[in-house]
């Protein structure tokens, strides 16, 4: 249990970190402005948190006899599927997220406007799996650190969360997806 609390700390910790990250990149892309000390303050953090929360995740379900029993009650665990293939499709993203820029540039210089295209594409179903991850684990986290009792509580907690992960996520293409298309289409 200790495992599982730890990562719930880490969890919320890494939205924090998230969020700051997200802000900032969105920022930087409507003002077209980069700073590349605060691109490190921002992700830094959050990449740091995020791996440790990711370790002990994997420890979680790989060392937990309830670890892989989904299938027990499909509808019930839904939300258990979706955290875990959010999260399976985060590593391959972020590789392409982190890579995306000078991607981007080398596509650019060569003319391969369709491959920047597709590299946009997966900046969104990056977005997506990231929105969709943290909106299911939320009042997980909350759960198991005991801060949260209530199923109608966490409903009505659920719901916000999902409202707020629809606007964030809205907010990251629209000012990603304009900011890279002025930078390689313009």
């Amino acid at each position: 249990m200790k495992i599982k609390k730890a990562n719930a700390v880490l969890a919320l910790l890494s939205i924090l970190f998230l969020l700051m990250h997200v802000f900032y990149s969105v920022f930087a892309y409507l003002t077209m402005y980069y700073n590349p000390v605060l691109k490190y303050v921002f992700s830094i953090p959050f990449m740091v948190t995020v791996c440790l929360h990711a370790v002990l995740g994997m420890i979680s379900v790989f060392t937990r006899p309830d670890g892989f029993r989904t299938e027990l009650y499909p509808k019930q665990n839904l939300r258990t599927i979706l955290q875990r293939v959010s999260a399976a499709l985060i590593f391959p993203l972020l590789i392409l997220h982190i890579n995306t820029f000078s991607l981007m540039q080398t596509c650019k210089e060569k003319g391969y406007l369709f491959l920047i295209f597709l590299l946009i594409i997966g900046e969104i179903l990056f977005f997506a799996a990231v929105i969709t991850h943290v909106s299911v684990s939320i009042t997980r986290a909350f759960l198991t650190l005991g801060i949260l009792t209530s199923q109608k509580t966490q409903k009505r907690i659920d719901t916000a969360v999902y409202c707020i992960g629809a606007v964030v996520f809205i907010l990251s293409v629209i000012a990603v997806v304009r900011g890279q298309a002025l930078m390689f289409f313009g």
